[in-house]
């Protein structure tokens, strides 16, 4: 399917055929995806935690409590569910790990080229961490990036997904533990097939027309 098409003809599943599994080959696929969104400095400030299992649907789903009720069934009925994570703060570590990861990868012609992308990244930390106090939020915006490259990506491969932001945080982070590993769950999102019960499958896409959306000057 092309990108357009994927993306006038993608919808957000309300209800998953709990017997259909997406192929692994497709799940590499996105996880390839995720791996490679773009994100501020190449910060890629994220982590991904992947649940396929009943067991691993089910601990995704505890966060899915009270007031979120709603969400248990995308949850545990989707082939997969993925946890969207960022990182708390972009530590020494982190920025260390960035670094090397694009010298392996070929990214600096020389060291003055390597020293002015290290510069330029700890620059924006310094900036979003002291000047506007927005780090967190800045980490977070990142994982949208990545959260919009794989619901289009999801599309493209003929995968129904479901963004979720109706889950409990507090008790997804403490049961996977992630503020010891510096993270934060930030949205999850199902992938899988719609079932029969999706009544939002059948209704036709609402946005805005063009004239109301865009100006261009």
């Amino acid at each position: 399917m092309d990108i357009l098409a994927a993306a006038r003809t993608r919808h957000t599943a309300k209800a998953y055929d709990s017997e259909r599994r997406v192929p692994e080959e497709l799940m590499q696929q996105l996880y390839s995806l995720l791996r490679h969104s773009p994100s501020s400095v190449n910060s890629q400030p994220w982590h991904f935690i992947v649940a396929s299992t009943p067991e691993g649907k089910a601990r995704v789903a505890r966060a899915a409590q009270g007031g979120y009720g709603y969400n248990m069934s995308k949850i545990l009925d989707a082939s997969h569910v993925i946890v969207f994570c960022s990182r708390i703060d972009m530590d020494d570590a982190h920025l260390e790990r960035l670094l090397a990861q694009e010298g392996q990868d070929g990214r600096f012609r020389d060291d003055a080229a390597r020293a002015g992308q290290d510069a330029g990244r700890r620059g924006y930390v310094r900036q979003h961490r002291f000047g506007t106090r927005d780090l967190p939020q800045w980490l977070e915006k990142q994982v949208y990036l990545a959260l919009g490259t794989a619901l289009l990506g999801a599309a493209s491969l003929g995968i129904d997904a479901t963004p979720m932001e109706g889950f409990d945080q507090q008790i997804l982070d403490e049961e996977f533990g992630l503020y010891a590993q510096g993270l934060g769950s930030v949205v999850l999102a199902s992938f899988g097939y719609h079932s029969g019960a999706d009544f939002n499958a059948g209704l036709p896409k609402s946005r805005l027309p063009q004239e109301l959306t865009f100006s261009f000057v």
